[in-house]
């Protein structure tokens, strides 16, 4: 029995956008001019600054919210630095780190569109990029609002070709593996089924009785990257 009070998906949009593959080329082909947000930047100096000359695996976890799936990710993979991203300073602001000791990540307030441009033109040695639950935008109008239908998806797929997107709206997912395909990704796509959520809002959405599912992008000529 459902135990959660989260609401489910309400949108009046069925199946894949019909504008998307045309936002997906328009945006591809263009470059984004917008300048980047100053407290961005600083953001991005101080995880460089942290990063410090390490040459190891980055993962990035954007739109981390509180940032306990940066942990879980940073507790999984412990070679790597991992670095969680969120617009949101009152969500940051309450990060608590889940692990005693655990060094190896951060979590930090950004504009991710610009955090992406940043990462993209230092060509860091990323290895995957985690959306968990980004805001879906539900109504049909708001395409262009999704990752997948705005100007960041070309920074995005420049950053690594390894990507996992979570969702309890399973169009989004569909949007998202088809716009990966104009930029060669090919993806897999699976119903989340493990008790041991990654994000609050995927034991929200799946105490409340929805089903999450998780899209993984990559390059068959990378074997799903690292």
């Amino acid at each position: 029995m459902a135990s959660g009070n989260s609401r489910g998906i309400t949108t009046n949009q069925e199946g894949v956008h019909e504008k998307l593959d045309e936002l997906v080329k328009r945006y591809k082909s263009s470059e984004n001019q917008r300048p980047i947000g100053e407290h961005t930047q600083l953001a991005f100096n101080e995880a460089t600054e942290w990063l410090d000359g390490f040459t190891g695996y980055i993962i990035l976890d954007s739109c981390c919210g509180v940032g306990e799936s940066t942990a879980n990710i940073a507790k999984a993979n412990p070679d790597c630095r991992v670095i969680g991203l969120d617009k949101s300073a009152l969500r940051v602001d309450k990060h608590q780190h889940y692990s005693a000791g655990q060094d190896n990540y951060r979590v930090i307030r950004a504009d991710v569109n610009d955090f992406w441009r940043l990462v993209h033109r230092a060509n860091w040695k990323v290895s995957q990029h985690c959306l968990f639950y980004p805001n879906p935008y539900p109504k049909k109008t708001q395409v262009q609002k999704r990752w997948h239908g705005s100007a960041a998806m070309a920074d995005l797929m420049a950053i690594t070709s390894n990507i996992e997107v979570r969702s309890n709206w399973l169009v989004y997912l569909m949007e998202f593996a088809q716009a990966a395909t104009h930029y060669g990704l090919v993806s897999n796509l699976a119903e989340i089924t493990s008790d041991n959520a990654m994000t609050p809002f995927e034991r929200k959405y799946r105490a409340s009785g929805q089903h999450c599912w998780s899209l993984n992008c990559y390059s068959e000529e990378a074997d799903g990257g690292a």
